[in-house]
């Protein structure tokens, strides 16, 4: 069994993020980056699949990413956390969710994975897009927002996060899986992974070998940075909350 995982490079989100001056996007001088929250949710949860049911076939676990060359050290990331493998589709220019999922359906052809892990969405633009659009392309079935997956026979069982709370479904594999934050709590790669991952052969991709003519979807027009601020009032009874909050 192989299950493809995909890695995102996002801005530590600990750091205060600036807008260039123009409103062009984000100031990246200086600014560091880390592997996506919810994709090392995703890994956590390959590896868990691979720790738990690995006694009766091998599960080799594969980690994807599509960006520019510095997007290796995300994908050592997930090597250091237990990865077997790591592709790089290398690419300078911006992508948008369309363009990044059908990127990874070509991969997907090339790998013929049983099953596909992603985050629900990555923290620097929050699309939630992705996911669907390579269910969608690749005609499989999909189950986002999983909190909780179990293996039965050749499906998934899946606890989906709803506004409704959660919805318990079953697909067959092959699938696309999105992780929510419930589903686990990624581990900490130790001092001796780090180093056997810095020794592994990352393969890399040329954009250009993959023959895809993606039309951006999206075109970012400005950014700017907001200010939330808040202010405390003290209210005398309920009336008086809704007199404030009724539209």
């Amino acid at each position: 069994m192989k299950i493809l995982v995909t890695c995102k490079r996002v801005p530590d989100t600990d750091q205060k993020i600036r807008v260039k001056e123009d409103g062009s996007g984000i100031d990246d001088s200086n600014l560091a980056y880390v592997l996506n929250p919810f994709d090392a949710i995703a890994v956590e949860e390959a590896l868990q699949i691979r720790e738990e049911h690995d006694a009766g076939e091998e599960i080799r676990i594969v980690a994807v990413g599509v960006g520019i060359a510095e997007y290796e050290a995300e994908l050592r990331t997930a090597l250091a956390m237990g990865a077997d493998r790591a592709i790089l589709v290398e690419n300078s220019n911006t992508m948008d969710p369309w363009a990044v999922a059908n990127t990874i359906a070509a991969i997907v052809a090339r790998e013929s994975p049983d099953l596909v892990l992603m985050g629900k969405q990555a923290v620097d633009d929050d699309a939630n897009q992705t996911g669907q659009f390579l269910a969608a392309l690749l005609q499989w079935p999909q189950a986002t927002f999983a909190s909780k997956i179990e293996f039965g026979g050749l499906a998934l069982q899946v606890a989906r996060e709803t506004d409704q709370g959660i919805e318990e479904i079953e697909v067959p594999l092959p699938a696309v899986v999105t992780a929510d934050l419930r589903l686990n709590e990624p581990r900490y790669a130790s001092l001796p992974s780090i180093l056997k991952a810095r020794k592994k052969e990352i393969e890399i991709i040329p954009y250009a070998e993959l023959q895809l003519d993606i039309s951006p979807q999206l075109d970012l027009l400005s950014m700017k940075s907001e200010i939330s601020q808040r202010r405390c009032v003290m209210l005398e009874d309920v009336n008086s909350l809704m007199e404030i909050i009724r539209p």
